[in-house]
C-alpha cells in the first residue's frame, strides 16, 4: 500500500507505538548501553582481535572515500535477485547517505516474495533492522534481523512463522543472508561502532530486486505474470527504493492493519526502469501427443512435513543440482512457444522419507511438451538424502523455480534456488 506524505503524518504514532514494543524484545547483549558498547565488545577476545587486525584497514577505505571514520549512521539494504548487498554511511542525522561498499552476496535460498512460515527456505523481503550481535555465531559472526517484524506477524503463519534470520559469514544459507568471512568482518565493527554512538535500530531494507537494474527489473516482471498477487507488495518495496535513491534518506516506512507497508509515493523518473503490465499472450504449441492423465502424489497429505530440521539434499550438494537445473532450462529452449523468448516454470515435487522423488507436477508457466519433460526429469532425479525432522526421516514438498531463456534473450541466472511448500 502506497500512500501521499500528508497521510504519513497521521500515523507516525502507530510507528512509536511499535517501536516501543520492539525494544523490549531486543536481546540483553543489544541492550546495553550504547555508550558502552564498542567496550563491551572489545572485551570479547574475538572481536578483540578483530578489532585491532581491521580497524585501521576500515580507517583507510573512509579517508580514501571522503567518509568520516566511525559512521554515526548505517543503512544496509540487500537485493535478493541481484545478490548484492550494499552499505550507506554518514555521520550527522541531516545529510545524504553515502555509499561505502557493495558485497556480493554468496548464496541466496528460496524464490521472489517475503518470508511467511518456519522451514520455507526463504529469505525475507521488507524492512527490518538489526537486532543482535553475534560474535560466536557458528558461520563466523552474526548480525541479527527483527524477523517477524510487525508486518511478518500480520501475514505470515500464525503459529510457525519462523525467525532466526541473520547477516553472516561461512558463504552458506538456508534462509539467511550470507557474505564472505572478511567482509562480515567490516560490517560487524562498522555496525558496531554505529551503535556504540547511538543508533539502536541500525535499517536492513530487503528489496526483490534493484530496481535501477533493467535486466532485474525485467525478471521481476515475468515472475508478476505468474503470481500477481505479489505485485502489490512489490509495488511498496519499488516506492521505497526509488524514495532513498531520490532523497538518500531512509524512507519512513509503517505497517497497517491488514499488514501491508505504507510508504510515501515516490515514482520513478520517465528514464528509468518500471514494473511492466502483463505481456500479450503468445500462441501456444500444439502437444505433439495426446496428454496423459495427471499424475497423483503417493504421499498422503498428511504425512508430508511442513516443517524440517533438515532439507532434503541432491546428491552431490547444492553445485550438482544447480547443474541438473541448468540442463532443464538450456534443453527447454527447443520447447518454447513460438515467438517467445524466455519463460518462467514452478514446479512442486516431492522427496519421500528415503530420499526418493516420487512426485512432481509444474503448477505454473510453461506449455504442455515443456511441463511433461520437465516432471519426467524430476522423477527421474536420483536418490537425494531425505529431509530430517526431530531425528527422524521426512517426506517433504518443495517448489522450485526454473528460467528457460533462448539464445536471443538477455543473459540472466538460469534458476532460482528451491523452497519449501
Amino acid at each position: 500500500m502506497i500512500v501521499k506524505k500528508s497521510m504519513i503524518a497521521g500515523l507516525y504514532g502507530a510507528l512509536i507505538g511499535i517501536a516501543l514494543l520492539s525494544v523490549a524484545n531486543l536481546s540483553a547483549q543489544t541492550s546495553v548501553s550504547p555508550i558502552h558498547f564498542i567496550d563491551y565488545q572489545r572485551s570479547i577476545p574475538k572481536i578483540g582481535d578483530l578489532l585491532n587486525r581491521k580497524e585501521d584497514t576500515l580507517m583507510k577505505q573512509f579517508r580514501e572515500k571522503g567518509l568520516i571514520w566511525p559512521a554515526r549512521y548505517v543503512y544496509i539494504r540487500s537485493f535478493k535477485y541481484d545478490s548484492q548487498l550494499e552499505v550507506w554511511v554518514k555521520n550527522i542525522k541531516d545529510e545524504k547517505y553515502k555509499l561505502f561498499k557493495s558485497y556480493k552476496v554468496c548464496a541466496l535460498a528460496g524464490t521472489l516474495g517475503p518470508k511467511r512460515m518456519a522451514g520455507d527456505y526463504q529469505v525475507p523481503e521488507g524492512f527490518y533492522y538489526i537486532n543482535e550481535f553475534n560474535p560466536r555465531s557458528e558461520y563466523h559472526l552474526s548480525l541479527g534481523l527483527n524477523y517477524p517484524n510487525a508486518s511478518d506477524r500480520i501475514l505470515s503463519d500464525s503459529t510457525q512463522p519462523g525467525g532466526d534470520i541473520y547477516i553472516h559469514g561461512s558463504c552458506v544459507t538456508t534462509g539467511c543472508i550470507p557474505i564472505t568471512d572478511a567482509q562480515i568482518e567490516e560490517l560487524y565493527i562498522l555496525a558496531a561502532h554505529a551503535k556504540d554512538m547511538g543508533e539502536d535500530f541500525i535499517p536492513v531494507h530487503i528489496f526483490p530486486v534493484n530496481f535501477n537494474n533493467g535486466r532485474s527489473v525485467d525478471y521481476l516482471n515475468k515472475y508478476l505474470q505468474t503470481f500477481s498477487e505479489y505485485t502489490p507488495f512489490a509495488k511498496s518495496m519499488r516506492s521505497a527504493f526509488y524514495y532513498f535513491e531520490k532523497y538518500r534518506e531512509v524512507p519512513f516506512v509503517m505497517v497497517n492493519g491488514k499488514g501491508e507497508y505504507v510508504t510515501e509515493e515516490v515514482s520513478p523518473n520517465e528514464a528509468e526502469v518500471k514494473l511492466a503490465s502483463v505481456e500479450a499472450i503468445r500462441p501456444k504449441k500444439k502437444l505433439s501427443h495426446a496428454p496423459r492423465p495427471a499424475r497423483q502424489s503417493p504421499v498422503k497429505e498428511d504425512d508430508l512435513a511442513k516443517v524440517v530440521d533438515k532439507l532434503p539434499v541432491y546428491p552431490g550438494g547444492n553445485e550438482a543440482f544447480q547443474d541438473f537445473l541448468n540442463k532443464l532450462s538450456k534443453d527447454g529452449v527447443g520447447d518454447l512457444d513460438e515467438g517467445q523468448t524466455k519463460t518462467f516454470i514452478m514446479v512442486e515435487y516431492i522427496i519421500d522419507s528415503v530420499g526418493k522423488p516420487v512426485y512432481a507436477k509444474v503448477i505454473r508457466g510453461g506449455n504442455e511438451n515443456m511441463n511433461e519433460k520437465i516432471e519426467d526429469a524430476f522423477i527421474a532425479m536420483p536418490q537425494w538424502s531425505p529431509a530430517n525432522r526431530l531425528g527422524a526421516n521426512v517426506a517433504i514438498r518443495l517448489k522450485q523455480t526454473i528460467m528457460i531463456e533462448g539464445p536471443q534473450a538477455a543473459a540472466a541466472p538460469a534458476t532460482t534456488s528451491r523452497s519449501s511448500l
